[in-house]
Order: C-alpha cells, then structure tokens, then sequence
C-alpha cells in the first residue's frame, strides 16, 4: 500500500471488495443490485409463508391467495425502482439531474431513496389490492414483516461500495473507507483518510436484523396479522426510529449537507412524517373479528 495510504491508529482497513460480483464481457452484476434482487425474493417468499400459516390470519383464514403474491411480485418490484429512483432525483439531487436528465435512468450508478421507494410500493400495493379485492392494509402486513432483510442486504452493499459512509470519529471500530482499489479507479479516496462510522452496517442491523425480529415477535408470538395495519405501522415506525438514530453517525449528503445550518439531515426530515405514521397505525389498528376469504 502506498505510503500516502498509512492508516491512523486504532482504525480498520477496508476491505478490498470489488463492488462487481460477476462480469462477463460488458455484463456486470453488482452486489448493490443483488441485494434488491435477493431482498424482493425473500419478501416474496417470506410473504407466501405468513400466507400459508392460517393460524396467523382471522379465523384461520388467510386474506389473500399465494398466486396473488405470485402477481404482485412484479408490482412490488417496478414500485421499488421507479419510486426509490424518483425518490432520490427529487429529494437529494435535483439540481444535477436537471442539469443531465439522461442520469436519472443511470440507475447502475446507484442513488435510491428508500422513502421514494416505500412510496412506490405504497401505491403498487393499493392498486393491486383494489384491482385484486384484497384488504390493503393485509397486504402492506405481510410485505412490510419481510422487507428488512432487504434493507440489511442494500445497506451491506453500500458498505461494499464504500458510499454513505459515517461521520469522522476515534471509536476503535471506525473504518478508512480507502484501498487500493479504490486509489485506482478514482485517483483518490472520496472519505479521506480519517476513521469513518460504518454507519451502513449500523443501519444493516438496526433496519435488517433487528427490525426483522421485531416484526416476527408481532406475527408469530403476537399475532398480530390479526389486527390489519399494526404490524405495517410497526415496519413504518421502526424503520423510521432507526434512520433517525443512524443519521446522527451518517454523513450527510455532500450536495445537501446539514438542512437550515444545524444538525438536521435530509434523512431525518423524510423518517420523522413516518415514526408518526407509524404510531397512528398502531394505535388505530383494530383487531378483525370476521375474516375475509381469499
């Protein structure tokens, strides 16, 4: 390693993971994009199991068929791309997209809003459920119960990418988001040279893991897909808790910086509409005494 790239004392290295998992020819497959692929899967997947269990359901009786998910799947996905890219050229770089609008469809570059994706799916999901006869707030239940392994994979990518890295910091697990690797392909390092948060793996297990098992304590020992809106409310508001939490460790973003010269992140400000959100559906959500066949 070049003697430039001395790393402080008590700091990790980063380590040397190519952002490509798989390229053949002009075809490269990114680990970013295998974590939405892989975390839509076991959404999926994940949703026809909670289908199959009657006993999670009113009355034993599942609110929706698995060949409904089987269709949705393909919603899911298009409300994913279509919302977290619009999401990010709207709230995080307007002005650069403005200015090169053939960007926007450069979705291999990265740069997804998970607030706009969240919408999209939102909207994907009341479509379908009208046009399906489905009790919308069922559907948001059993997407929402396995969407955080998706975001814990997303997250672990943007660590491998070595992008939407922490705050400076002398904690003795701080990472110098720098290599090699990176040295070579952009002739410096985008991070610096100081120890970082690995704020993403921080949202990896506070967004993956930990919301993960919280919201299979609701359905599986609460049972709380009994009650429509609850287990989508607790999604909402915990994914919003935990983003609010990271943020004070994240960097912010360098086109938008810190909102009205204080502390305030663009994360914060888009996660705090859904912590409220959140409370209110769990609040308001009323057990069902009468199951809707599928």
């Amino acid at each position: 390693m070049n003697e430039n790239m001395l790393l402080p004392m008590a700091a990790l290295s980063f380590p040397n993971i190519d952002p490509i998992l798989v390229q053949i020819g002009p075809l490269a497959v990114h680990w970013y994009g295998v974590g939405y692929i892989v975390g839509i899967l076991f959404a999926w997947w994940y949703a026809k199991r909670l289908i199959a269990n009657a006993k999670l359901w009113p009355g034993d009786t599942a609110p929706m068929k698995p060949e409904d998910l089987d269709d949705f799947i393909l919603w899911a996905a298009i409300g994913v791309v279509l919302g977290g890219r619009t999401g990010y050229v709207l709230f995080y770089d307007l002005k650069r997209y403005i200015a090169h609008p053939l960007d926007i469809f450069a979705v291999w570059q990265g740069g997804m809003s998970f607030h706009g994706g969240l919408m999209g799916v939102i909207l994907a999901m009341t479509l379908f459920s009208i046009k399906r006869g489905i009790r919308t707030w069922s559907l948001f239940d059993v997407v929402a119960a396995g969407v955080p392994v998706g975001l814990g994979l997303v997250r672990v990518a943007n660590f491998i990418n070595a992008e939407l890295w922490g705050r400076p910091t002398d904690v003795p697990w701080g990472v110098v988001f720098c290599n090699e690797r990176i040295m070579q392909a952009q002739a410096l390092c985008p991070a610096g040279m100081e120890p970082r948060h690995p704020s993403q793996l921080y949202e990896a297990f506070l967004e993956g893991i930990v919301l993960f098992l919280v919201l299979r304590f609701l359905t599986h020992s609460r049972f709380k897909l009994k009650t429509p809106r609850f287990v989508g409310g607790a999604f909402i508001c915990g994914y919003g808790l935990s983003r609010i939490f990271v943020e004070f460790f994240r960097e912010p973003d360098p086109q938008l910086g810190y909102l009205f010269g204080g502390w305030l992140t663009m994360g914060m400000v888009l996660s705090s509409p859904m912590v409220l959100a959140g409370i209110w559906a769990m609040a308001t959500a009323k057990p069902v005494t009468q199951p809707r066949p599928a």
